[in-house]
């Protein structure tokens, strides 16, 4: 047991009403009257009043001393005062030098809700603590952002050690940095630029084969291909197979080469013209099976995806990539926002224009409309009538920006983190110098990354060596 200070064994729990008890907040010592405490029967203080055994003021405060009769807590003394004058008066007070955090915190600590800030600092309070979790998210998204980039350099460099054992390992490092990595020397930026205008000029060609200026027609009046436009296109497949072949030979690791987006992107690329090659021989051996000639033209439609190549030298595409990747949760909520409003506003205008407007007689023909008015395409192929149909159309496109905005707020935001990342890690990725082996892992700065960790700290150290004015009227329920 505690001793008489609480009562004895057995005896009332309550102290009497003029007692007053022992306080020591990180070496600030105070005398408290129990009447004070009780006006606040849910604060720690006043719970202490309560206490029967010495087991139960321990779950309370940080240790007890029988002798003294002494309650000790291991907090903030500088944040005590602020306490102090909230049990003499009833109402918090937040001076403008201190930290919101650590404020939050403390007062969270002994028990004090934040209703009972004054109306002279509650508006303040507020906005400054919405300020400090928007930073506090912007320093998470900042260390996810370090973190990843210095695991993704790790890598790197894993993959660059692999050479070290390997045959003829430095000259295929080097291959791999120059095809791997755009920017890493002036070799690799030729080669960048080569292949960006292979691809540029593969798919002009493409768009251009589709135009009747450029048709040309066989003896029997058939389209046929310009040679021309063969010429580029069998270039662009030699040089888009020959990177693929290149960078598969000088892999650090074979067994996973195709696990990497951009390989896989590579081989995408260039299969449909593979695959068109043996339909063609095999419905040129094989007349009744003919009809695979659709199948190759579906195939050279493909080729469009050769644009996906220019990923892996824009660093936009690849932040792009990783955006839509890591945002399939923002990305859904989109799609269930407009299937809510299609669905809605679209039973809306078939109800008031089924009989004004043809195009709008059914459910199904709405929902074309809703989800070109809620996306605010508009392309004015279908139109309500009436003045109620109007109104319904007001208000779809009115939704219809709302829902758009909120999501992709969201996901700019995570774009932009993944940009800055990217960045981050090809100019690590630069520095890095293999030329004479490696002797240790690339450096990186990491100041971002720990910054966040002694932001509070600093802060509270900064409150507890300023003094203001405004800490006189504290300091007389103090003393």
């Amino acid at each position: 047991m505690t001793g008489q200070f609480l009562g004895e064994p057995g005896g009332g729990a309550h102290m009497d009403d003029n007692a007053a008890i022992r306080i020591n907040v990180g070496g600030f010592k105070k005398r408290l009257q129990s009447d004070t405490l009780s006006r606040f029967p849910e604060t720690r203080l006043a719970r202490l009043l309560h206490c029967q055994s010495k087991e139960s003021i321990l779950e309370l405060c940080d240790d007890y001393d029988d002798t003294e009769k002494e309650f000790y807590f291991d907090r903030n003394p500088a944040l005590f005062p602020y306490v102090l004058n909230f049990y003499h008066t009833g109402r918090l007070h937040v001076m403008a030098e201190l930290c919101i955090f650590s404020f939050s915190q403390e007062i969270e600590y002994w028990g004090i809700n934040e209703f009972f800030i004054d109306s002279c600092c509650s508006s303040a309070y507020h906005c400054r603590k919405m300020d400090q979790d928007r930073e506090d998210w912007e320093d998470r998204s900042d260390e996810g952002s370090t973190t990843s980039s210095f695991d993704e350099l790790l890598e790197f460099y894993n993959d660059a050690t692999k050479f070290d054992k390997q045959l003829l390992g430095s000259a295929r490092r080097r291959v791999w940095l120059m095809l791997d990595n755009p920017g890493y020397s002036v070799a690799s930026r030729i080669i960048s630029i080569l292949s960006i205008l292979v691809v540029i000029g593969s798919i002009a060609t493409m768009c251009m084969n589709s135009m009747s200026e450029f048709s040309l027609l066989d003896g029997e009046g058939q389209p046929t291909e310009d040679p021309r436009f063969e010429i580029v296109e069998h270039f662009g497949i030699g040089w888009f197979t020959l990177e693929l072949v290149a960078r598969f030979v000088v892999a650090p690791d074979l067994l996973h080469f195709f696990e990497h987006p951009l390989n896989v992107i590579d081989l995408v690329s260039i299969l449909p013209f593979y695959l068109t090659l043996l339909i063609n021989l095999v419905v040129e051996s094989t007349p009744a099976l003919a009809n695979l000639g659709r199948v190759a033209q579906v195939l050279r439609l493909m080729r469009i995806f050769r644009i996906l190549k220019l990923a892996r030298h824009s660093t936009g595409l690849r932040s792009l990539g990783a955006t839509l990747r890591n945002s399939y949760k923002e990305v859904g909520l989109l799609l269930l926002y407009l299937a809510v409003g299609v669905s809605f506003f679209s039973v809306m205008a078939y109800t008031v224009e089924k009989e004004d407007s043809e195009d709008l007689s059914t459910i199904p023909a709405c929902w074309w409309w809703a989800t070109v008015s809620m996306t605010t395409v508009g392309y004015g192929d279908v139109v309500p009538v009436s003045i109620a149909g109007k109104l319904t159309a007001s208000a779809c496109i009115l939704a219809g920006i709302l829902v758009v905005v909120l999501p992709i707020t969201l996901i700019f935001n995570k774009f932009s983190l993944f940009y800055k990342r990217q960045k981050q890690l090809e100019i690590a990725m630069r520095s890095c110098d293999f030329d004479e082996g490696i002797k240790e892992v690339p450096s990186v700065n990491l100041r971002n990354y720990y910054a966040h960790k002694v932001k509070s700290l600093m802060a509270s150290l900064s409150n507890m060596s300023r003094s203001s004015p405004s800490e006189q009227s504290l300091n007389e329920s103090i003393h």
